[in-house]
């Protein structure tokens, strides 16, 4: 049943390519070739539920006079972005050995009083880092006061409101509960490939060939004045609508354009919610897939050792 399982797999083997389109703190725009949605998929599904994070998990109010209750409150600092590039380093409650230096929890206090007429917003920028831990705060923690993004806001308060808490944030990820998750979206589609039947667009008349080009919401194709053509402008800008290929038979040539989908090349777009860097999600799934990979392959080849024993 197990014979020859490694020289098999060997012989399917894929090399996978990355090609990096797009690349900031937040987002990452890349083109996977040379394997197949099941590989594609299983990236994309890490990077939602499996990349570690830390978030607040526990909050110990001591004084709340405002008007949110605790438990509202409570759940608007669970979904609070923190910087997590020190996730790696944590443990997770079931995780804890008990050993000298094992980090499990940060705690970040908050400690506000409004004292005038005036509205006082309480903000994430109000909030006491660990100093054990200082790299993780929560995104945005006290930038430029000219910079065009603000800190988060939790709760507004007037004259004599208090709020007085305790935060305790820990590792987890995002299959545990949605505010682990380290990607506001992540998604990829196949490739699109275009052919364009000259044959047919020869059969129709200008403005037919004007009319199907702008059937198509996504801009994908352009009709070229000099050469009387039909063009893909841009093959990616197609969204498999199929507006274009409906308006075709609408005008009695179907078949003038054949569009079909490349199922080993995806193009991958990811946005960080913050806590992590694009690059460090797209790296950590990687590894984490590499991983699975390998526990996968060495337990079928003990069981190829095993079998044989067995008969």
């Amino acid at each position: 049943m197990y014979v020859g399982v490694t020289s098999r797999r060997e012989s399917y083997a894929r090399r996978p390519t990355v090609q990096i389109r797009s690349l900031t703190t937040f987002w990452c725009e890349f083109v996977l070739r040379d394997t197949d949605a099941s590989m594609a998929n299983a990236l994309r599904r890490i990077m939602i539920a499996e990349v570690p994070t830390i978030a607040i998990d526990l909050v110990e109010m001591e004084n709340n006079t405002t008007v949110l209750n605790d438990e509202f409150i409570a759940h608007r600092l669970g979904l609070i972005p923190l910087t997590s590039k020190s996730a790696i380093m944590m443990k997770q409650p079931f995780e804890a050995t008990g050993d000298e230096g094992e980090i499990q929890e940060v705690v970040l206090e908050l400690n506000v009083k409004c004292t005038t007429d005036e509205t006082l917003p309480v903000t994430t920028d109000d909030f006491i880092l660990d100093g054990s831990m200082p790299d993780c705060r929560p995104v945005y923690y006290k930038l430029d006061p000219d910079s065009s993004d603000k800190p988060i806001v939790i709760v507004k308060m007037r004259k004599g409101q208090e709020l007085k808490l305790k935060a305790i944030a820990r590792k987890g990820t995002g299959k545990d509960h949605a505010k682990w998750i380290p990607v506001a979206t992540v998604a990829y589609h196949f490739m699109p490939e275009i052919i364009i039947n000259q044959a047919l667009v020869e059969q129709m008349t200008e403005d037919e060939r004007k009319e199907l080009c702008a059937a198509d919401p996504s801009a994908t194709f352009r009709y070229n004045e000099v050469t009387r053509q039909i063009e893909v402008e841009e093959v990616e800008r197609y969204r498999y609508d199929n507006e274009v290929l409906l308006k075709a038979e609408e005008l009695g040539k179907p078949g003038v354009i054949i569009i079909n989908q490349k199922l080993d090349e995806f193009i991958f777009k990811v946005e960080s919610t913050g806590v992590l860097d694009a690059e460090a999600i797209v790296r950590q799934s990687v590894e984490l897939l590499l991983t699975r990979i390998n526990t996968l392959t060495q337990v079928i080849k003990e069981a190829a050792q095993v079998a044989p024993m067995e008969q």
